[in-house]
């Protein structure tokens, strides 16, 4: 048996190997396809975080910051900058981790939040606000906030 975290909601789940390498196994929270791979294959894709998995997947992690990027899939801006966070969750090497929040289906982190403008990418590092970024932003701009972030104590 392995472990198997669902990229969708972030639920653990015990699976067989043999059904994780046939593609069969499914999350038994949500139902999504479960894909294999390392804890570090898993960290270099953004997870879709809802508002039942933000306090799990979010402010209960402690160590790496976690970028959220509150957006829609109306949002222009927000299409815009999706390759990007793609791309540095495929660099981050664990340093970090990249989280998708649709504001349309979560209203409680946004309001938590005060999200009024979309794009917003909050970072948090261990339970804590620490950078908020609205509107779209360069790769290099949005890769130099995690790195002080990673510094940040």
């Amino acid at each position: 048996m392995q472990v198997a975290v669902c990229g969708h909601c972030g639920a653990k789940n015990r699976i067989d190997e043999s059904r994780l390498a046939n593609s069969e196994a499914k999350c038994g929270r949500c139902g999504e396809k479960l894909e294999s791979g390392s804890a570090s294959e898993q960290d270099s894709k953004p997870i879709n975080i809802t508002d039942q998995t933000f306090e799990r997947v979010v402010l209960q992690t402690t160590g790496r910051p976690i970028l959220v990027d509150c957006w829609a899939p109306w949002c222009p801006p927000c299409r815009m900058i999706a390759p990007l966070l793609d791309q540095l969750a495929a660099e981050s090497n664990g340093s970090y981790r990249i989280a998708k929040l649709n504001v349309d289906e979560n209203p409680q982190v946004s309001s938590r939040f005060q999200i009024s403008s979309i794009p917003t990418m909050l970072i948090f590092k261990d339970g804590k606000l620490i950078d908020r970024l609205i509107g779209a932003h360069p790769k290099q701009t949005i890769a130099e906030r995690l790195r002080v972030a990673s510094r940040f104590a």
